[in-house]
């Protein structure tokens, strides 16, 4: 029988090379092509191959958080379904869970292109997309839709973003906005202030802008959905200590260390060959392995400052099991990938979570719970 998988894998496998956004939109397109057509009888087949290719299940990952059941620790990164056109699908790709967006209140068309490159030599991705999406009141229509043909079986998020057009004084009303469009929709919220690529939008990050935008927030929070906030990794550590204390003020149900750094040294990319323009002068963000070590060291930090007690999203850089490791027994409960994915392939979800239950078994523990935090223990 013909394997869907292996078409899968290469459009991802194209994403790294050639034109990646041209490749992720076909990527994106295909599965949400198959999530409509998953009751016809190729649909199931198809559905049924990607399950056995690319899911794992061990009951030693699962976790509950905040009265969410995961299945597993690995999901999928904002950044990759926007507008959540494949939101039924990411379960069967082996993810514990899926974040959409980034979202705008109002739709918007992101900066000009070419605006999202790889950097192999770094196995990293630059990107400066900017928040393009079609904007919250679509998505909620969109995922309306699928959710009436199906209940998601993953905990589903929605990183919200500020509009563009929204001065960053009204930046509170713009974050409230989307969320009551869509607070229906998903599981759990992040608030986004910390993407390079919406002018100011990292200024959001300062205590009494971010206050705002979290007080707000709550206020509108009717049915008590987790809150989370994705901090930039280019904070010092006094800023991160600030958004801990914030986060614990305002009740959060967590931190997502850490979104892509505007830092360029240790690049071994100096050129960027699709414009011929030294690295340094390019905009944007970069993800994938140059962010390993700083967003670990992140989350190492909020556990140390809040013991353990507010739960840690951890991304950037995860490319094997043994990064993922890392960043469980620095702090972190979940993980997110997508640069990772891109350049691994789908295959890269099992191969983790192999890995994770092997460490477990090493190590005599129970639960991935057990793991999170452990390398800090003794300091």
């Amino acid at each position: 029988m013909w394997n869907f998988a292996k078409p899968i894998y290469s459009i991802a496998l194209a994403a790294a090379q050639g034109n990646p956004e041209s490749a992720h939109r076909q990527l994106l397109k295909i599965l949400s092509w198959l999530d409509r057509s998953r009751h016809s009888t190729w649909g199931t087949r198809m559905v049924r191959q990607l399950e056995q290719s690319f899911c794992y299940t061990d009951h030693r990952l699962e976790q509950n958080l905040w009265g969410l059941n995961f299945p597993n620790p690995v999901g999928l990164a904002a950044g990759f379904d926007k507008d959540g056109v494949a939101a039924g699908i990411w379960s069967h790709l082996g993810f514990g869970f899926a974040e959409l967006g980034a979202v705008t209140l109002h739709p918007q068309i992101g900066n000009p292109p070419p605006r999202l490159f790889r950097l192999p030599l770094d196995k990293a991705a630059l990107n400066r997309m900017g928040a393009n999406n079609l904007g919250a009141a679509v998505m909620a229509t969109t995922l309306e839709e699928i959710w009436a043909l199906r209940t998601p079986t993953i905990p589903i998020g929605i990183n919200l973003c500020k509009s563009k057009i929204t001065p960053l004084e009204a930046a509170a009303s713009d974050y409230t906005g989307s969320f009551d469009l869509l607070q229906e929709q998903a599981d759990y919220f992040v608030v986004n202030v910390s993407s390079p690529n919406t002018p100011g939008l990292r200024s959001l990050q300062t205590e009494k802008q971010l206050e705002e935008i979290l007080a707000a927030l709550q206020a509108h929070n009717r049915h008590s959905k987790p809150i989370l906030v994705k901090i930039s990794p280019d904070l010092e550590w006094e800023a991160i200590e600030k958004i801990v204390d914030l986060a614990t003020t305002h009740n959060l149900a967590g931190i997502i260390a850490t979104n892509t750094t505007t830092r360029r040294d240790g690049l071994q990319t100096r050129i960027l060959q699709s414009t011929k323009k030294a690295i340094t002068d390019e905009p944007g963000g970069i993800s994938g392995a140059p962010l390993k070590q700083r967003s670990t060291e992140i989350i190492r930090f909020i556990w140390q400052q809040t013991r353990g007690k507010l739960p840690i999203i951890g991304v950037g850089g995860i490319f094997t099991p043994e990064d993922a490791w890392s960043k469980i027994t620095a702090g972190a409960s979940l993980l997110q990938v997508y640069t990772g994915w891109v350049y691994q392939g789908p295959w890269m979800i099992p191969s983790i979570l192999k890995g994770l239950t092997a460490q477990l078994e090493q190590l005599g523990l129970s639960t991935i719970t057990e793991a999170v935090g452990i390398s800090n223990q003794n300091e």
